[in-house]
């Protein structure tokens, strides 16, 4: 797999501030059920790193400090670490809200097919991948069987309330398929909405669009087709400065599964860790002795993206 971070770091894309932080994005290891073409991470069966007791303990801790009120939990397929569970329970007991970032097809495998009761009875929101509602364009991305697994799995969970009960949210993840924007989000929840309800009776309750970033998978796919140079230009281009006051890296603290601290998940992908006078690596030890707030986040070119258009976040469209 060709690397883009060389091609990335000289930048001057504008400097940002933190505020203090109210989300911690963990990401529980990369194992994974799956192998997206779009994936950031490079997450896949093989990939064997994993979140231990101890660094999920140290979570707990950061928790029970205070102050941070989102609990995101990513992988890889976050459920296949073996104290997700353990995870998800005590921060519920702390008062914390908990969102998992599931694929969908996890919750059809053996040995977790009662993860989704386990979800709704801790009411954990679901952030679900879905990057299309066409099922030729979701295989393409997301390998054969993967939609009509994902829209039974859509239907286990409205079963369950989820989409339904406002205390159990559901909310799907839109990628393009190539190197290009998406389109508005609540026009292309509208046609979501229309397609899964009216094809196979689907509720959900919103829709986030997240652009490609050029990185990992995603990025040498670009390289190889001779499309990265183009589309970075095309994410340049596409910049709006309003967006820079709600990016997601100026609250959230994203933590490797080392426990290691970054400013966001694609600079976690990218080995840009936060340091502690610009000097060692910060790890979740730092966040229990001191705030964040005033620090500068470390940037590349790879951050136009969150920029480009309507903005792009762990939490759909900025504008």
């Amino acid at each position: 797999m060709r690397a883009t971070f060389p091609l990335l770091v000289d930048t001057d894309f504008p400097a940002i501030q933190r505020r203090q932080p109210d989300t911690l994005q963990v990401n529980l290891g990369y194992t994974c059920n799956q192998t997206c073409v779009h994936c950031h991470v490079n997450a896949g069966p093989n990939r064997t790193e994993q979140m231990d007791r101890a660094t999920v303990e140290q979570v707990l801790d950061v928790l029970r400090r205070g102050g941070i009120a989102t609990l995101d939990l990513t992988g890889g397929a976050p459920e296949m670490n073996p104290h997700f569970r353990y995870l998800v329970e005590s921060a519920r007991a702390l008062g914390v809200t908990v969102m998992d970032r599931c694929n969908l097809t996890i919750l059809d495998e053996p040995g977790y097919k009662d993860t989704a009761r386990f979800l709704a009875d801790q009411q954990v929101q679901i952030v679900a991948s879905l990057p299309c509602y066409l099922e030729d364009n979701v295989d393409r991305q997301r390998g054969r069987g993967t939609f009509e697994t994902s829209i039974r799995m859509l239907q286990l969970l409205n079963t369950l309330g989820y989409g339904i009960n406002p205390a159990l949210q559901l909310h799907l993840v839109y990628n393009p398929q190539g190197p290009s924007l998406p389109p508005p989000q609540a026009r292309l929840k509208a046609d979501y909405d229309r397609f899964l309800g009216e094809q196979f009776g689907i509720r959900f309750n919103q829709l986030f669009t997240i652009t490609n970033m050029p990185i990992q998978r995603f990025g040498s796919m670009l390289l190889s087709k001779g499309q990265f140079n183009g589309y970075m230009q095309l994410l340049r281009e596409s910049h709006q400065d309003a967006n820079l006051k709600q990016v997601m890296c100026r609250s959230l603290v994203s933590v490797d599964y080392q426990g290691y601290l970054y400013d966001c998940d694609f600079n976690q992908m990218l080995g840009m860790p936060m340091r502690h006078d610009g000097s060692r690596r910060m790890h979740l030890a730092d966040m229990l002795e001191g705030g964040l707030q005033g620090k500068r986040v470390a940037v590349a070119d790879h951050c136009w993206a969150c920029t480009a258009g309507a903005g792009s976040s762990c939490g759909g469209a900025l504008a």
